[in-house]
């Protein structure tokens, strides 16, 4: 893994020199020392071939800990009725072709990913990445794909990279909680460390924080339990900040 910094802005007023962080892997299993240190898979440059990682607030689950919270059995519950069946496929066993599986997928994120942020070139993009690894698919009591999570499984870390599912069921259901529940719960049942689940920032993401127990964030250095510090922070990151946390001290 090679750590590089990206000149971003400046403020002399301040003595501010903003740098943004990236790692490069090089191989494969350096993969949970690279999210243990904050990193998470970059995919918005589409040239992009190599594996580059970003710094930024991110979350994780340490499984030793975590317990089911009383929202996590009250999602748990309310999807039960549907029997939905989860099957994981390693990518290249996956028919990444699949018709039924791309139009899903895509569908799900022209209508639910702002700004056309999953547009089909980089769908495509995410699919030929080395970092995803596995896809978790749930099935109907009909046998019919219903739901996908795309992961990285990587000796003792998962990451929960991102879900498509058919909107259909948001009507009567909490579907997308119980998906990230469900993933969390399956990694510890298979004797896993850590999940990943992203970034958190603004208010939208507190839902992640509230929903799950065993909680960490990456502060800039450490995995950080302060979970009140972390949803003031959310709740004032569309605040314009005077200066960096460490000046702000």
């Amino acid at each position: 893994m090679k750590i590089f910094f990206s000149e971003h802005n400046k403020d002399y007023s301040s003595y501010t020199f903003d740098y943004a962080v990236y790692a490069l892997m090089d191989v494969q299993n350096e993969l949970p020392s690279i999210y243990a240190q904050g990193f998470l898979p970059y995919s918005n440059d589409l040239s992009e071939t190599r594996e580059i990682f970003y710094l930024s607030r991110s979350l994780r689950v340490n499984l030793d800990e975590f317990t089911d919270s009383s929202e996590n059995r009250r999602v748990q519950k309310k999807l039960t009725e549907l029997d939905l069946q989860l099957q994981v496929t390693k990518k290249e066993d996956f028919d990444l072709n699949d018709k039924d599986f791309r139009q899903l997928c895509l569908s799900y994120a022209s209508s639910r990913f702002s700004g056309q942020a999953m547009t089909e070139e980089r769908f495509e993009h995410i699919l030929q990445r080395k970092v995803l690894t596995d896809i978790f698919t749930f099935s109907n009591a009909a046998g019919t794909p219903v739901a996908y999570i795309f992961t990285l499984i990587e000796s003792g870390t998962l990451h929960y990279w991102f879900s498509f599912f058919d909107e259909r069921y948001l009507e009567n259901y909490p579907i997308g909680k119980w998906l990230m529940w469900r993933a969390i719960d399956w990694a510890k049942q298979a004797g896993l460390e850590y999940v990943y689940l992203g970034t958190c920032y603004g208010e939208k993401a507190l839902y992640k924080v509230r929903d799950f127990k065993a909680l960490r964030f990456w502060d800039g250095s450490v995995w950080n339990r302060d979970i009140k510090l972390l949803k003031l922070w959310c709740k004032t990151d569309e605040e314009k900040l005077s200066a960096d946390r460490f000046k702000l001290k």
